[in-house]
């Protein structure tokens, strides 16, 4: 016998947080909470790089893959998965979903709660001091650049967040190498730790880095993977370039912020990372917008390549690199 009323035959049917615990075969239930587990897409990934997320504004669970540069809504998902249409996704979860409820009638779908997540709330500057100088400037970044950019280094961080109980957690930072990253209206947009191995960088607000420090007088504009990148390529003395430097290699940039860029630079060239990841960011740059891209094949970045090889020689091997694109 049929039942007909766990006959499932509209996408509206399906709890979308069941797709992301289906289909990433999440141990928990979604009601609000972001989960990170290693990437769907990339098998060689050996740390959790893809987050589940509840996205506020469209109040629903999207996901972002910072290993493959995917991301997107459970639709998304299930297209990426099984390289399907978006017609074809939305019939696979129907169906799996029928199969599903079959043969557990009595799964409900838990509601999505309120879940705050850690901000930071205040923070405190400090003087720069000798291990500051000895760690920028390993990478030949000096103090007039650093000032021209905005990084100043902290003393400290606080970050909380809300508890479903309204009770407050809350943490205090505080250690050596912490800088913060600010725009000219002097907003934090983020925190740098580099010594701190497991998390290097703490969000603030979206931000594209340089942006600020952009004349629109050069020629060519290249797009770094980091501020510390940036702040290399520029040490570098490549004349008639300018440089920003999006969040992160996997963040791209939005359509109507590149389509004023291309109107005021004669080329765009990405300069990311030349390990996988790096690559395979700066290919979707390519395949979104046409950008060339180079490959500095030293170190694992830029900012590594200077510090291991020297201004000159990294100098001479990019510049070379550059007018093969031109």
């Amino acid at each position: 016998m049929i039942f007909t009323k766990n006959l499932i035959s509209d996408l509206k049917d399906v709890p979308k947080e069941w797709v992301f615990q289906h289909y990433l075969n999440l141990k928990e239930q979604l009601t609000g909470q972001d989960v990170k587990i290693l990437s769907a897409f990339n098998a060689k990934d050996k740390v959790p790089s893809m987050c589940i997320y509840f996205d506020a504004v469209s109040n629903q669970y999207k996901f972002k893959d910072f290993s493959s540069g995917y991301q997107g809504d459970f639709i998304s998902l299930v297209k990426k998965l099984f390289n399907l249409t978006m017609s074809q996704a939305i019939g696979k979860i129907i169906t799996d979903y029928q199969k599903f409820i079959l043969n557990k009638p009595d799964y409900k779908s838990e509601p999505v709660k309120f879940h705050d997540r850690f901000k930071v709330v205040d923070f405190e500057m400090r003087h720069w001091n000798n291990q500051d100088a000895i760690f920028w400037k390993s990478f030949k970044i000096n103090s007039k650049m650093l000032q021209k950019y905005n990084v100043a280094p902290l003393s400290r961080f606080i970050m909380e967040k809300l508890e479903e109980n309204n009770t407050v957690t809350s943490f205090n930072f505080e250690k050596a190498y912490l800088y913060g990253y600010f725009g000219n209206n002097g907003e934090l947009y983020k925190i740098y730790m580099p010594k701190n191995f497991n998390k290097k960088f703490i969000k603030v607000k979206n931000y594209i880095q340089g942006s600020d420090q952009l004349s629109y007088t050069s020629k060519y504009l290249v797009i770094t993977s980091s501020l510390k990148d940036l702040l290399c390529f520029n040490s570098l003395g490549i004349g008639n370039t300018e440089s920003i430097a999006p969040d992160s290699e996997n963040t791209m940039i939005n359509e109507s912020v590149m389509k004023k860029l291309t109107e005021q630079y004669t080329k765009v060239i990405i300069l990311f990372d030349n390990d996988e990841p790096g690559v395979k960011a700066a290919q979707r740059y390519k395949d979104k917008y046409g950008f060339d891209f180079i490959s500095l094949d030293m170190s694992k970045d830029l900012s590594d390549s200077v510090k291991d090889y020297g201004v000159e020689v990294v100098r001479n091997k990019l510049f070379t690199l550059m007018k093969e694109t031109l």
